[in-house]
Formats: C-alpha cells, structure tokens, sequence
C-alpha cells in the first residue's frame, strides 16, 4: 500500500493544483494549446490511477487485474507523451515541418506501445508477472521508456532554443515548458532504473506545478485583467468615457441594497439636461452635436469631481452626491448655475440641472430622489428658455 499512497498523494495535489485547467471551459477565448494542455492533464490523471490501482492489485496478488491494470498504465504513460508533444507544439506555435515531425514522433511511439502490449499478451516482451518473484520487466520496456525520454529531451531542448528568440513573459513561458519536458526526462530515467518506484508520478506531478505556478496562473490573471477591461469598456460611454446607462442601473442596484441594510442614509442626486443640443444638430451637424455633449460632460465633472458622473441618456446626465460632495451641495449647485448663466450670456453650453437628497423614514428608495431633482431639473430648464 506504500506504493499505491504515493500514487494517491499524487492524484489529489494533481487535481488541486490543475482543478480550473481540468475543467472544460469552452470559450471564443480558448486557445488550442490549452485544449492539448487539458488533454494532456487528462492523460496523466488516468496514468495516476491505474498506478494507484497497480500498487493495489499487487499488494491484493491479484494478478490477472495487475495484468490489465499494467497494460493501461503502459499506455496512459505513453499517451501522456503524445499529448505533451502536442501541447508543446501548439504552445510554441510551430505548424512547420519540425513540429509535424515531433507529433508523428509521438504517434510512433504510442502505435509501437500498443503493438508490443498486444504481442505481450502471447509472448512477454514488456513485462511479466512470474510467481514468485512477482513484476518483472523486460527489454522492450526499458526501450519504450528510451524513446519517451528522448522525445521529451528533443521537444525541451527545442522550446528553450525558441524561448531564445523571445522577449519578456513569452520568454520566460517557453522556458518554463522546456524546463518541464527536462523534469520529465530525467525522471523517466530514474524510472528505467527503479521500475517499482512510482517516479513517473512524481515526474508529472513535478512537470504540472511548474507549469501551473509559472504560466497557468499568469493566463488566468491575464483573463481578469481582460475581463476586468472589457467590463470596464462596457460600463464607460465611448462619447465621453464617463460612466453610461449600464453602470447606471448597476449603481442603483448597489444603493437600493445599502439603503435596505441601512448603510446609506446621507446622499444625494443631480440631474442634468443639455438645452440647444437639438438646435446644434439642426443648424451644425452631429459632430458639433457630439462636441456639444462632451464639453457639457467635462463641465458636469469639473464641478462635481469627487462624484460619479452618468450619461444616462443622449443629453441627459446624472451624478450620484455622497461624502465631501453630499455635504458641499448647495454650494456646488450654485458653481454650477452660476457658470451656466455665464455661458448663456456667452452663447455656450447651456445645462439644466436639479439637486435633491434622500429623506430617511419618508423616501421609499433612491427614485423618489431621482424624481424630485429631476422635477427641479425641468424647472430650471424652462427659466433658462425664459430668460
């Protein structure tokens, strides 16, 4: 049960460590070397348990299950190979002749497993289980064994010449691959030399946590950050990059859920409306229209800068008052009026805008503050036609 321990040690780390790669995400952003990574992972998780299941039937002297369990365990190690093979090359990105040739490698070796098993089953070429003296090996083994060691040894030796004509991450990922074929190589020497010790195992167990710590986890954090952006470029109006329609009804979300827990208690709402937008479209065209908005927003944000700023509409914005703002908003709103006015005179932008705050205990929710400020807003809108 030694034996089979190891094994299962092996097993659980292996499906800890690579429990996200395992899984099969698909997605427009999959490459196909993670599908050949995660092919390959599957491999070695069938090759740890029928090393677990060797070590059992052994122990058990079950020799007819130790028997067929042997001949998975041959081909999962050999199969693992393959798809290494095809992993690298899809990571290294050679669709040439060189890397056509690593695969047919890896197909050889994985056609000649499978015949030498099958002549095995008549005659012991592979291996053997000789009563007494229990598993035995025989030549053919040790040269399967040859074969996978140096394919290995040529696909690492040939990543890290790539990684040489690399810069930055990328560099450091192909290196990081080459150095794990390396891994694999010397401990399916070692294994040659000790065929009862599960080292193997302990090879691609070794292969595996490199692969994870060094490359996994910078493309998972390369996805958030992707993520990150593109949720990023979804909330932002591309007008005027202030936060759009989206953010807006994600943020009222947000505060409907702290009023109800009560946690927020003290903010208030700013609504705006650009008067003459229509007009600039009309006489100037769409452009000057979409200047038109863009200066209207950077004066909204000048003015109530430490507060979040949507464009909730074509010429409607909003602005959500909490803290410093919150508690400067009377005299913020009569900056801003007072700058309007200014422009009116000028023939500039001219905005409408209307400010009211949350009343605890009468306020059903953030809309009863939206409505009163936006009433305020349409107000002020008709003085200024006025005037």
């Amino acid at each position: 049960m030694y034996y089979s321990s190891i094994g299962a040690l092996a097993l659980i780390i292996h499906i800890i460590i690579n429990f996200d790669a395992l899984r099969n995400r698909r997605s427009h952003r999959t490459r196909i070397s993670q599908t050949r990574y995660r092919h390959f992972l599957y491999a070695v998780t069938l090759f740890y348990i029928s090393d677990i299941l060797w070590g059992f039937f052994v122990d058990q002297e079950w020799i007819g299950a130790a028997y067929v369990d042997t001949m998975v365990f041959f081909l999962s190690m050999v199969a693992s190979v393959l798809l290494w093979t095809r992993f690298v090359v899809a990571f290294i990105e050679n669709k040439g002749r060189f890397g056509i040739l690593l695969i047919s490698g890896g197909w050889t070796i994985f056609t000649f497993q499978l015949i030498t098993l099958i002549i095995n089953i008549f005659k012991p070429i592979v291996f053997e289980f000789r009563g007494d003296e229990g598993y035995q090996t025989i030549a053919v083994r040790n040269i399967t064994l040859v074969l996978q060691m140096g394919l290995f040894f040529i696909t690492s030796v040939y990543t890290l010449y790539i990684a040489t004509r690399k810069r930055g991450e990328t560099r450091a990922h192909h290196r990081t691959i080459g150095f794990s074929g390396l891994v694999m190589s010397l401990f399916i020497l070692l294994q040659c030399q000790y065929p009862l010790l599960p080292l193997y195992s302990v090879g691609c167990l070794l292969a595996t946590c490199i692969i994870h710590s060094f490359i996994y986890r910078d493309e998972m954090l390369e996805h958030f950050k992707e993520m990150e952006l593109a949720k990023r470029k979804a909330f932002r109006d591309p007008l005027t990059g202030v936060r759009n329609k989206l953010s807006y009804l994600e943020m009222l979300k947000e505060i409907e859920l702290r009023i109800e827990k009560d946690e927020l208690s003290e903010f208030g709402v700013v609504v705006f409306d650009l008067n003459g937008l229509k007009n600039v479209n009309d006489t100037l065209g769409h452009d000057a229209g979409d200047d038109y908005i863009r200066v209207a927003c950077r004066l909204i944000c000048h003015c109530f800068k430490h507060s979040p700023v949507f464009r909730i509409g074509g010429d409607e914005f909003t602005a959500f008052l909490e803290r410093e703002d919150y508690e400067n908003r009377e005299t913020l709103v009569e900056e801003f009026n007072a700058m309007i006015e200014e422009n009116r005179k000028n023939g500039d932008v001219v905005i409408a805008c209307g400010m009211d705050i949350h009343h605890p205990g009468t306020d059903t929710g953030y809309i009863d503050v939206f409505h009163r400020a936006d009433k305020k807003m349409y107000r002020r809108k008709e003085e200024l036609k006025r005037t």
